[in-house]
C-alpha cells in the first residue's frame, strides 16, 4: 500500500512540473522572434512581449528589442508586430 501511495504522490508532483514547464515555456513573457523587417527588408531578430490577448489566446504586445537597432531604442513604427 505505501509503495502505490509514494508513486502516486511521485507521479502527482511530475505532472505539475510538466505543466509548469509548459506554461513557463511556452507561455506569456518575453520570447525571441525571427521576422522579416518590413523597413529594411532583411531578418531581424527581435525580442516579443507576449501577452494573452484573450482567454487561451497568446498575442505579441510589444517589441522591445531587435538585432537591427542593438543597444539603441526603438526608432521604428514597429511595423513588424503584424508578422508575429
Amino acid at each position: 500500500m505505501d509503495s502505490r501511495l509514494i508513486l502516486g504522490v511521485i507521479a502527482f508532483v511530475v505532472c505539475w512540473t510538466v505543466a509548469a514547464y509548459e506554461v513557463w515555456k511556452w507561455g506569456p513573457g518575453l520570447r525571441g522572434r525571427s521576422v522579416k523587417c518590413p523597413e529594411k527588408k532583411v531578418r531581424a531578430k527581435v525580442m516579443a512581449d507576449q501577452r494573452e490577448a484573450e482567454f487561451g489566446c497568446l498575442g505579441v504586445a510589444d517589441v522591445t528589442a531587435c538585432s537591427l537597432f542593438s543597444g539603441k531604442a526603438l526608432a521604428c513604427g514597429k511595423e513588424c508586430l503584424t508578422h508575429l
